[in-house]
Order: C-alpha cells, then sequence, then structure tokens
C-alpha cells in the first residue's frame, strides 16, 4: 500500500521513467559525493514550514511549542565533543595549523573512511536536505557553505544561523566553498585509526568539507563553519573573532569578549544600542560585519523579565533544543534540566527587535574583554594598553565558582586562548597581533571588565558585582567618560583604574579598598601566578611586547 502524501502539502515522489531530468542540485552532489539521486529525495532550501511538517512527520519526539517554535532533540549528544574534532593534516594547510590539544591531526586517508561512511549512510536515507547560504554579512569577505543533512531540524537550524541568500543569489549560487556532510545520525567506527570515540567531526582545509558522524547535535555545524572562518580570514587579512558586537546611535562600534558566565550576551543586548551580532564577527579595513546569520542562545533559566529580547525571539521559524514542555499546553519550562544543562535556541537575528541589518558596522570605538573573577581581586573596569590588551587577549581569562563537587570550596581558573581556544585554528599569537594592529590603526579604546566579585573572593562570602554597576560602566565608556577620566595603577597587573565612575561607589572601583581582610595582596599574587603559569604555553609565539605587559611577580 502506497503511502498518501501529507494533508496540505504537495507530493514530492521521484519520477520513475529512466527519460527524467535532474536537477543541478542533484547532479552536482551526485558528482561530488556520488549521491545516487534515482534513491534519495533531495530538497534544496525548503521554506520554514516545510521544514517544519518534515520533521514533525519523520523525526520522532519532534512538537511544536505554545509559542510556535519547533522543538527537536539531539539525543545523546547534547552538547559539542571538542575531543573528538579533528583537522585533516595535509600539505596545504599544514604550516599553518596551531597543531595540539585543539587541533588533532588525522590523515587524508583517514577522513575519506569518514567520509565513504557519512556519505554511504545519506545514501541510505530516503530524503536529504540541502542548504545553501553565506558565512559573513560583507559580500567582499563572505564564503558560500552548502549544508547536507538528513534531518530536517539540522537544515532549520543552519537556515537560522547562516545567511540567507535572496532568490536571484540562490539561483547564481554556483560551486559552494565550503560542504558539511552531516551524517549524525550514524556512528563512526572506533577503530578507525585516529577515532576515540564514535563521534568524529573531522575537517579538510584542502578539500573545504566538513563531516559530522556520530553527533546530531547541531551546534557542531555552527562552531564548525566558525573554525573554518577562523582559517581563512586571517589568510585573507582579515581578523576572525569570538565576540559579540553592538553599536550606538551615533555609529560607535563596541565589540565584547568573554567567556561563558561573563555577560557577553547580557551586556551586549543593549536597548540603547543596535546588535550586531552576539558570538562570530570579523574585523576588516573597511569595519566589523557578522559572520551568522542568527544567535544560539542559552536557555536554561530563560525568563520575559531576566532575557526579554531573546525570550520573545523564540516564535514561529526558531528552534529549541533539548527543552522539556508540558504535555497538554506544550508551554516550554526552560528551569528544566532534565535533558541537559545546555537547553539552546536558534533563531533569526530578524527575530531581534533592535538588531542592525545587514549585520555591519564601522571600525570599533571600544573593545571590551570581560571575565568573571571569582577571586575578586580584578577591578570592575581597567583601562588596558595595546601590550596588556594582547597578553589578556591571548590568556583569556575567568573562573568557574566551586560547588557541584564534595569538599571543592575554593573558586576553578580557566583560561581559553583569545576567549575561544576550541575554535582557533593557528597560534593565538596570530590572532593577537592582527588585534594589536586594528587597535593601533583605528585607535580603538581596550577595556577589562569584571563581572565576578568584589571585595573579597566568592569563597569568603563577598557578593558579585551588581548588574546595574556594570551597565553604568559601560554607559560610561560608551558616552566617552572614562576616556578622559584620572586614573591609579593596580600593581603587579600594571592595569589604569579609574577613580571614579558615575554611578558606581568610588570604593568599589579599588579592589584594594573594597577588599574585606588583610590578605589582598596574597591573592592578587596567586591570581598573577597563575596567569604567569598559563602563559608559559604561549611564550615561544609571544612577541617580546606582549610577554612584557604581564603581571610582574
Amino acid at each position: 500500500m502506497v503511502a498518501s502524501p501529507r494533508p496540505g502539502s504537495p507530493y514530492h515522489g521521484r519520477p520513475t521513467s529512466s527519460m527524467s531530468t535532474h536537477s543541478k542540485i542533484e547532479e552536482d552532489l551526485h558528482d561530488v559525493a556520488g549521491i545516487d539521486y534515482d534513491k534519495v529525495t533531495i530538497k534544496r532550501n525548503p521554506s520554514v514550514a516545510v521544514l517544519y511538517e518534515e520533521a514533525l512527520t519523520y523525526e520522532q519526539g519532534t512538537v511544536i511549542s505554545s509559542a510556535g517554535a519547533l522543538c527537536a532533540y539531539s539525543g545523546k549528544k547534547t552538547g559539542r565533543s571538542p575531543k573528538d574534532k579533528r583537522i585533516v593534516q595535509e600539505e596545504t594547510s599544514d604550516k599553518d595549523i596551531w597543531w595540539g590539544p585543539v587541533n588533532t591531526p588525522i590523515s587524508e586517508h583517514v577522513f575519506s573512511i569518514n567520509r565513504e561512511r557519512a556519505i554511504d549512510y545519506l545514501n541510505t536515507r530516503p530524503r536529504l536536505y540541502v542548504f545553501d547560504g553565506f558565512a559573513g554579512w560583507d559580500p567582499k569577505y563572505r564564503i558560500k557553505v552548502r549544508v547536507v543533512a538528513s534531518r530536517a531540524y539540522h537544515l532549520l537550524f543552519m537556515r537560522n544561523m547562516l545567511i540567507r541568500p535572496t532568490e536571484e543569489e540562490l539561483e547564481n549560487f554556483g560551486n559552494p566553498d565550503f560542504t558539511i556532510f552531516n551524517a549524525g545520525e550514524f556512528p563512526a567506527n572506533r577503530y578507525t585509526t585516529g577515532m576515540t570515540s564514535t563521534t568524529s567531526v573531522s575537517v579538510n582545509f584542502k578539500r573545504r568539507e566538513m563531516v559530522i558522524l556520530g553527533s546530531e547535535y547541531a551546534g557542531e555545524m555552527k562552531k564548525g563553519i566558525f573554525t573554518v572562518m577562523h582559517y581563512l580570514m586571517p589568510k585573507a587579512g582579515v581578523l576572525s573573532l569570538h565576540s559579540s558586537a553592538n553599536e550606538g546611535p551615533d555609529g560607535d562600534v563596541s565589540l565584547f569578549f568573554g567567556l561563558s558566565g561573563t555577560g557577553k550576551t547580557t551586556l551586549s543586548a543593549d536597548p540603547k544600542r543596535e546588535l550586531i551580532g552576539d558570538d562570530e564577527h570579523c574585523w576588516s579595513d573597511d569595519g566589523v560585519f557578522n559572520i551568522e546569520g542568527g544567535c544560539y542562545a542559552k536557555c536554561i533559566d530563560l525568563s520575559a523579565e531576566k532575557e526579554p529580547a531573546i525570550f520573545n525571539a523564540i516564535k514561529f521559524g526558531a528552534i529549541l533544543e533539548n527543552v522539556v514542555l508540558d504535555e497538554e499546553t506544550r508551554v516550554v519550562d526552560f528551569s528544566d534540566d532534565f535533558l541537559t544543562e545546555n537547553t539552546r535556541c536558534a533563531y533569526p537575528i530578524e527575530h531581534i527587535l533592535n538588531a542592525k541589518l545587514p549585520c555591519m558596522g564601522g571600525h570599533p570605538k571600544n573593545i571590551i574583554l570581560l571575565t568573571c573573577d571569582a577571586f575578586g581581586v580584578i577591578p570592575p573596569v581597567s583601562k588596558l594598553t595595546p601590550d596588556q590588551a594582547m597578553y589578556s587577549f591571548i590568556s583569556g581569562y575567568t573562573t568557574k565558582v566551586a560547588g557541584t563537587e564534595e569538599g571543592v570550596t575554593e573558586p576553578q581558573p580557566t583560561f581559553s586562548a583569545c576567549f575561544g581556544a576550541p575554535f582557533l585554528v593557528l597560534h593565538p599569537q596570530r590572532y593577537a597581533t592582527m588585534l594589536a594592529e586594528k587597535i593601533n590603526k583605528f585607535g580603538a579604546n581596550t577595556w577589562l571588565i569584571n563581572t565576578g566579585w568584589i571585595g573579597g573572593s566568592a569563597a569568603s562570602g563577598a557578593k558579585r558585582c551588581p548588574l546595574k554597576y556594570t551597565r553604568a560602566i559601560l554607559d560610561a565608556i560608551h558616552s566617552g567618560e572614562l576616556a578622559n577620566a584620572e586614573y591609579t595603577e593596580l600593581e603587579i597587573f600594571g592595569f589604569q583604574m579609574p577613580t571614579k565612575v558615575t554611578g558606581v561607589p568610588d570604593e568599589l572601583l579599588d579592589p584594594r579598598k573594597a577588599w574585606q581582610g588583610t590578605d589582598y595582596q596574597e591573592q592578587l599574587r596567586n591570581v598573577a601566578q597563575m596567569f604567569v603559569e598559563n602563559f608559559k604555553t604561549f611564550e615561544a609565539g609571544a612577541s617580546p611586547e606582549t610577554l612584557a605587559a604581564g603581571p610582574k611577580l
């Protein structure tokens, strides 16, 4: 018995005549990857509504939330698998790659085995989805990306995260600059040389391809393209950055760098400023541009009161990942972490009311490095020299507060090079040097803001810097108040601390004065020693000026 087509939807059955013609996308996938277009139905750039239908029909557990978002589930993997990421070691890129824990090599032969395995699996699927879009809003530097996937959820995710082409751009798309083959439903063979599990995420710069096996977590594709841009853009003289960006009414652009928990997303979402993007950007000789066409926000404990822009972006066209919702009402319980704490939402940037379209801006006037220092020794705001900015940028310092493990009472330091080590391809000094050159060339001010503890460490019972004071500091930066302020120096680190900021108590600006106790100098030296120890990894590739900008012990 032949299954009837879905009500209200056209039936896309495959013609069986030997005289049937094939579309260009079918011919391309057949020629490049051996996709069997006589057995597989291929849908290129389907609409949001069609992708909803496909996911609801064929992907078990998929539902629509009460707000209209598609709720999808990524199976066992609910986050990225950085230990399973591999870069192909080949002659065109070998000398450029920063080989080590972040970039683990595999051979071209092993990549071919994984690629063949992925394509064999895709050929067993009755239907495949293809999305052709762009990474990078600046037409001068954007790359053409093709995504081939067996799940409608994965395609809708990348439809949101890439820049969507116009009809004319799609018609004239031509050959992609980079292709993702997502066979994440099918495992890698863990006995293949170089595999550490049944998950494999491998990038081949020579073939300009990425192959995913054994993980249905959609974020692998997003960060895979970010990795590609971290390789391609510096070669074009463009600095790729793990940052958010916004623009004031006078056209002044600010870049925000920060690891998880530092406030990067919260602070860049400013009602007085337009959002250029929330996560991935490039800085060229023409200014700043967003790499992505959407946002990928954390949803745990999300509320309309705390994050109204993100909460209101969750509507038709958005994807909610791994959330728990009421069986009857389909209302999402954002506080429920039963499946994972890493619940997420992906939505087009147009869902943010004050987004700037196209997502491009001028040269940054202010660069803001965010840290959440749970030791309480870093000032709420410091003005940095270009060399200090490079040192802090390469270090990528923040802390995680203990409490989940029995017996652990002290904060845990975290260093992530360039505030995004898992995605770097070149040595961190390459990115830091480009940042320093651009800061000097375009006259950007650089600031270090501590959104963490003041007056003592987290373990001592001290409190985090209130958000209202951090926002007041940002307002003072954007108004130009801090550019003309009086400063005093913090010993060891050499940071310049303002003595006054409108709306912030004077005593909070200097951690030495705010400190409750007598052990501030000891804690300061301990944190400085952590910086020095961490930086030993980068000493060989760092410039003398960068090394000299570190803490003086």
